[in-house]
């Protein structure tokens, strides 16, 4: 004969957070589990990308890197050939598919050359980034390095 075991009158951690997240006491956890973070009134999407600008902020303040930039943004503009292919079409259209926003862009003083950096890990490193990122490398011949 099987048991019964009474229910606790007390939800399980799961439930409460749930329901927490459900009614806004809550913010909902991000995909990647990466923590919003301010430093300097600039708001950051993960604390490793935080840490990043302040070590990228000392590195200016010595002088190796000037320019820093937050955010910079590529427009992703590719030529469409197939509507003139079908008759539907002017010859060559440029279509604006999306922006790829990196997270930091700055001099480097010893080389004198623009880098671009995007704060990543394994988990973000998705087939969609890997896309928008050769995109960006090829229409604007720039590298984009992964921190």
């Amino acid at each position: 004969m099987a048991t019964v075991t009474a229910r606790s009158s007390k939800p399980d951690r799961a439930a409460r957070s749930a329901w927490a997240r459900y009614v806004g006491l809550v913010a909902p956890r991000s995909k990647y589990g990466a923590k919003p973070t301010t430093v300097d009134g600039i708001r950051f999407d993960s604390t490793k990308e935080a840490r990043r600008y302040g070590e990228l902020r000392l590195l200016e303040k010595v002088g190796a890197i000037r320019n820093l930039e937050t955010q910079p943004q590529y427009p992703i503009d590719v030529v469409e050939l197939w509507r003139a292919a079908y008759g539907r079409g002017q010859f060559g259209a440029v279509v604006r598919c999306g922006v790829f926003t990196a997270d930091f862009r700055y001099v480097d003083t010893q080389t004198g050359e623009v880098v671009i950096e995007d704060t990543k890990s394994a988990p973000t490193k998705t087939t969609a980034y890997r896309l928008r990122k050769r995109l960006v490398e090829a229409i604007h011949g720039v590298t984009i390095s992964e921190v």
